[in-house]
């Protein structure tokens, strides 16, 4: 048990010496990530959306 609790309070203090970032820092970095995330998410959609409609009109096409 010795390893570990010193292991632990080497990560305690490495954590002590660390630059947290501001709030106001990770809400901006937050907001940035949410929207380039939903801007992904919807540009996914509808590629996804566009290429089942071409299959569909090619199955349509190509089974008559």
């Amino acid at each position: 048990m010795g390893k570990t609790k010193k292991y632990f309070q080497g990560v305690v203090k490495e954590g002590k010496r660390v630059r947290w970032p501001s709030r106001e820092t990770v809400l901006k970095s937050l907001g940035v990530v949410l929207v380039i995330s939903i801007i992904a998410a919807l540009w996914l959609s509808l590629d996804d959306f566009i290429a089942g409609k071409l299959l569909q009109i090619l199955r349509d096409t190509f089974s008559k």
